[in-house]
């Protein structure tokens, strides 16, 4: 093969192609790429997506002995992380796999356990504590300031708005937050157990033992080496961004006619009408936001495209509007293709309540789920409005403004109120129950609003199959009568309009309101203030 950049590598004599190729994993790592070309070009930030492309490159490289896997200043969530452990696992199997850890931490060490050999410098940090989270309740704060905040909620363990109405973590909330970071915990030993062949026993010891230094960790056989990385690479050693061009050489273009599955992505708080980011980290109206408009309509589309013959949605998301929720939840359920939905670092409450009407349900061990429950409230500022000399002054029907900040909720709103979420709470329930073939009652007993991890979802019967993106694309192909290297793409509604998307989110970000939901006040939420740490 006659490659004229591979000339400017400066290889050693006798060397044609680089025989190690070192791989750098850093950052947040979102699951997806950006669905536009410009933007992806644009963007910086690496995704799961096009570390499994790369992985897929550098494990049909005949030319290739190994890979250094470099782990460093890794920042995306367990759930991440463990989707990275089983590309990296994968990519051992075909090629020397060698992960090197300058910072040992809980989920460094989560997507590291995917490789045989695992290394790190003698002066690694070492951050090996457990899981913990901290929410911040702002109920005093607020109060203190004259707002306080109405909180009705299905049911006790349902605590999307309690940071606002609340001054401290009360015990149901705490109970599930517990159960959360304790399965967490047995997902993180079952991981490093299988990836350095012991018991669980021992990665058990692991965990307890609150190490210091990495010379500790190898003498306890969590490490395989001590190591600088200079000690790792050779003469024929070169980055992978040295090499793209031999690597994508190796790619055909795929054909617009074959047979393929399509990719849905619902990230962020869902809501009504079309999806829009705001990059402000504010409570509510932070981050992206998934819009049943936009969703639906890149459902249709996969749904009518005669080539897509299955289609995997990927939720990441807390949830939000009921509304835009059930609307989502009606194509999938609906779709006469197979429908897989994985889950990623959160599919709670409306993202749950999407998800019910797939055929199959994918999610990580460390995926925070369930959350069946439903939420209204709003702010109240009487007392603020006093201390500054604000006078709201209402004409018309008092109910038609039951939802003013101005006072709290009357008791026959509240009784309205109630009566409202209890419906909603009875048709989530009941989506739940036929979706997953299980009867009402028990859906409400493992309901009332508590988050499970993904390994507890499954003994409940709330998920089918613990895994990754990779694995839903499996399980759609199987069920589409594909063959698993079968195409893929990203849905997006037709038409999806001149502008690309980064130009999108600057324009939307000056459109969202404090309030996101529209006119909707009954949510399907989990707060995702909640990271585990």
């Amino acid at each position: 093969m006659n490659i004229p950049f591979l000339d400017k590598l400066n290889l050693p004599d006798g060397v044609s192609h680089p025989t190690w190729v070192v791989l750098d994993i850093t950052g947040p790592y979102p699951e997806l790429s950006p669905t536009q070309p410009l933007q992806a070009l644009l963007n910086r930030t690496e995704s799961v997506e096009a570390l499994q492309k790369r992985a897929e490159a550098l494990a049909d490289a005949g030319w290739l002995h190994g890979v250094l896997v470099r782990i460093s200043e890794f920042t995306a969530s367990p759930t991440t992380a463990h989707a990275i452990r089983g590309i990296l696992k994968r990519l051992s199997e075909k090629k020397r796999v060698v992960a090197h850890l300058p910072q040992l931490t809980m989920t460094s060490l989560i997507a590291a356990s995917g490789c045989p050999e695992l290394t790190a410098p003698e002066s690694a940090d070492v951050m090996l504590s457990g899981f913990a989270l901290e929410p911040t309740f702002m109920g005093a704060f607020l109060k203190k300031h004259g707002i306080e905040f109405e909180n009705l909620r299905i049911r006790e363990y349902k605590a999307a708005l309690t940071r606002f109405s609340e001054e401290q973590m009360d015990d149901h909330n705490r109970e599930q937050l517990q159960a959360y970071l304790d399965a967490a915990e047995a997902a993180w030993v079952r991981d490093l157990a299988e990836g350095r062949g012991v018991g669980e026993e021992t990665a058990r010891a692991w965990l307890e033992e609150d190490f210091t230094s990495a010379q500790a960790m190898f003498e306890a056989g969590l490490l395989t080496k001590i190591a600088y990385e200079d000690e790792l690479v050779g003469p024929g050693t070169r980055p992978i961004a040295a090499i793209v061009e031999l690597l994508s050489a190796q790619f055909d273009r795929p054909n617009p006619k074959e047979d393929r599955i399509a990719v849905v992505p619902v990230i962020g708080t869902i809501v009504p009408g079309k999806s829009r980011n705001n990059p402000l980290p504010l409570p509510l109206m932070g981050g992206p936001m998934a819009g049943s408009d936009t969703v639906v309509a890149a459902l249709k589309r996969a749904k009518a495209d005669k080539h897509t013959k299955a289609i995997v949605v990927y939720v990441n998301s807390g949830g939000g509007s009921a509304l835009a929720s059930d609307l989502m939840h009606r194509e999938i359920a609906t779709s006469e293709k197979p429908v897989v939905v994985v889950m990623g670092e959160y599919a709670a409450s409306g993202g749950y309540y999407l998800a019910a009407g797939a055929k199959k349900i994918i999610a990580s061990p460390y995926t925070i789920t369930g959350s069946i429950g439903v939420v209204t409230g709003k702010p109240v500022m009487q007392k603020f409005n006093e201390r500054q000399g604000f006078k709201p002054e209402g004409v018309g029907r008092p109910q038609a403004l039951k939802y003013s900040a101005s006072r709290p909720f009357s008791d026959e709103e509240r009784d309205h109120m109630a009566r409202g979420i209890e419906e909603v709470y009875d048709r989530f329930i009941t989506r739940v129950a036929d979706g997953r073939h299980l009867t009402k009652e028990r859906v409400n007993e493992i309901g009332r609003g508590r988050i499970w991890s993904g390994a507890d979802a499954l003994n409940l019967g709330l998920v089918d199959e613990l895994g990754d993106l990779h694995t839903g694309l499996q399980r759609a192909a199987e069920l589409a009568g594909l063959s698993y290297d079968a195409p893929t793409w990203t849905a997006t509604p037709k038409n999806h309009g001149p502008l690309p998307e980064f130009v999108k989110d600057v324009r939307d970000a000056a459109q969202v309101s404090v309030w996101p939901f529209g006119k909707e006040r009954v949510l399907t939420w989990f707060d995702q203030e909640i990271k585990v740490r």
